[in-house]
């Protein structure tokens, strides 16, 4: 299997943040988190609930941009979505424009936010998704426009303003992972800063600590990202993923 290719890394280390998670909406942006979730469902997790999009929950497992096929779990309209994030029954997988060291996310201005430079998304669901359930991101370019010491403005709540504002804050607050085309990182307990988990095969400590605009905290020893085993890269080549969207969103 020395074919397999860094998208396909990402997409099983993407699949890796939703083991063990139980009966929870798995969502995900980007081509390469909904090839992990797909994944995960398909083999180690089977109780996560995957949405078409639209209106309902659907069984078994379907290429990432096609139609949902399976047979129907769910009524899943959008005015229940609410009820289930606040209730912790979600995790997703957002992607970030800036994340600082304690994973406060940026989605919704670059500059300053009286006069941006550069107008996005608007903070959208970030403030709700990440207090109420947990919340992983990914970046598929790991770059230092994207880890920065301090974001712009404050979409995704942080560990360290979740630990500001108090427990009604960090009652549910759960940051999980950071899946990056380079590495996974994760979150330090003791201070809830950046940690480097993993790196991806093919890729040094040294070029993902280039590569972040901050201190990650470095263990002493750095394992390499797990390949995906045959019957996954079976998976993700014929069923999830079959026309290779996976290699326009990680160039690697």
């Amino acid at each position: 299997m020395s074919d397999i290719t860094r998208a396909e890394i990402c997409a099983v280390a993407c699949a890796d943040a939703y083991r063990d998670n139980g009966e929870v909406i798995a969502s995900a942006f980007g081509i390469v988190p909904a090839i992990g979730v797909r994944l995960a469902r398909h083999t180690f997790s089977p109780d996560l609930v995957i949405s078409d999009g639209e209106a309902t929950a659907v069984r078994g497992t379907w290429a990432v941009g096609g139609p949902a096929e399976g047979d129907v779990e769910a009524w899943l309209p959008f005015n229940q979505i609410f009820t289930l994030v606040w209730n912790g029954k979600r995790h997703i997988t957002m992607i970030p424009t800036q994340l600082d060291p304690f994973g406060n996310a940026n989605i919704s201005a670059i500059g300053d936010h009286a006069k941006p430079k550069v107008q996005l998304l608007g903070v959208r669901g970030a403030p709700g998704n990440s207090v109420y359930h947990p919340t992983s991101y990914w970046v598929p370019s790991h770059s230092t426009r994207v880890f920065v010491p301090k974001v712009d403005m404050v979409s995704g709540v942080g560990n360290d303003n979740a630990r500001a504002a108090g427990p009604s804050v960090t009652k549910h607050h759960d940051l999980r992972y950071v899946i990056t085309d380079l590495a996974v990182l994760d979150y330090e307990p003791e201070s809830g800063r950046l940690r480097l988990k993993s790196v991806h095969p093919g890729v040094t400590v040294d070029e993902v600590v280039a590569a972040t605009g901050f201190d990650l905290i470095v263990p002493d020893e750095v394992p390499e990202t797990r390949t995906p085993t045959a019957e996954e890269l079976e998976l993700i080549r014929t069923v999830i993923d079959p026309r290779n969207l996976r290699d326009h969103e990680v160039k690697a």
